[in-house]
């Protein structure tokens, strides 16, 4: 009977101790050693997280680095929720509307192209063949569906995926405020879960972040000057309503969907599949059949 029982237990002991073993591994790449990445890399099926902030003016109570640290925390909590790795601090993104700024860092155009394609490039040589782009800025709205179209000019051995921020779950938290954009009552109730020290609520209406609406074009028509036009000291909303229920919903909220991201990665069989298919016959169009 003893050994019977111990057939059971032995094994089931193993697999209990090999799962806690797993769990003990960082999400954060920069926390492993080599050898424990190589780990995390098998036990998250070659998925890596790739949060995208950015360093810029975020009304007078905010933190330059909000939008980094907010995504960040949002991808680790996703991915400790489904395990993947979360690559170091990137801000290296699209913030040209805010050079007036003190503090603000506006890489060029080229230069964000190009380092973004090394940095997965170089993730996807270290194992990372999946790489969830989770999108913690305005700016990078167009960058980052551009950077994943533009996958497709050369052969790459990985899939990038851009996932930006979907809207809120029923459920949330009724907003006080008409405008609510940057730095605004949910952006400064994110920064009260994310990194609550960095908040100063003492300096809220120093500043107005009332739409001054300076420009009078027709619908459909862009000009790249139209977020200074209206929010001039790169404040939009009023974030004196800015709450921890709401933050700690919407954070929540985020993190989930992060997480569900990382596991739909998980289970994408199909998008290198295709992507071979389509190099295969991108190099060879006149055989492709009409």
């Amino acid at each position: 009977m003893i050994r019977t029982l111990l057939r059971w237990i032995v094994p089931a002991l193993g697999l209990a101790v090999a799962a806690m073993a797993q769990e003990k591994l960082s999400v954060n790449w920069e926390e492993l050693t080599a050898a424990d990445f190589a780990k995390g890399i098998a036990q998250s099926k070659g998925v890596c997280v790739l949060p995208f902030g950015i360093v810029e003016k975020h009304g007078p109570q905010l933190p330059l680095g909000t939008d980094l640290i907010n995504v960040r925390y949002a991808s680790i909590e996703g991915a400790k929720q489904e395990y993947a790795i979360v690559f170091p601090a990137y801000y290296f993104g699209q913030i040209f509307e805010a050079r007036h700024e003190p503090g603000t860092l506006a890489y060029s155009a080229g230069l964000q192209l190009q380092l973004l394609q090394e940095t997965t490039d170089e993730m996807a040589r270290n194992g990372c063949k999946k790489i969830v782009i989770v999108n913690g800025h305005g700016g990078n709205v167009h960058l980052l569906p551009f950077f994943a179209q533009a996958q497709l000019a050369h052969r790459h051995d990985y899939v990038v995926y851009a996932y930006m921020l979907p809207s809120p779950p029923p459920g949330r938290p009724p907003l006080h405020s008409k405008v609510d954009a940057h730095a605004g009552e949910s952006e400064t109730s994110h920064v009260m879960i994310s990194r609550p020290d960095l908040v100063h609520m003492d300096r809220v209406n120093t500043e107005s972040g009332a739409d001054q609406n300076r420009l009078d074009l027709p619908a459909g028509m862009y000009t790249g000057i139209w977020w200074y036009a209206k929010f001039p000291d790169h404040y939009a909303g009023d974030a004196s309503a800015a709450n921890r229920q709401l933050g700690e919903f919407d954070m929540k909220a985020w993190a989930a969907g992060i997480a569900n991201a990382i596991r739909a990665a998980k289970a994408d069989n199909e998008s290198l599949r295709l992507q071979n298919e389509f190099y295969d016959k991108a190099g060879h169009p006149l055989d492709t059949k009409q």
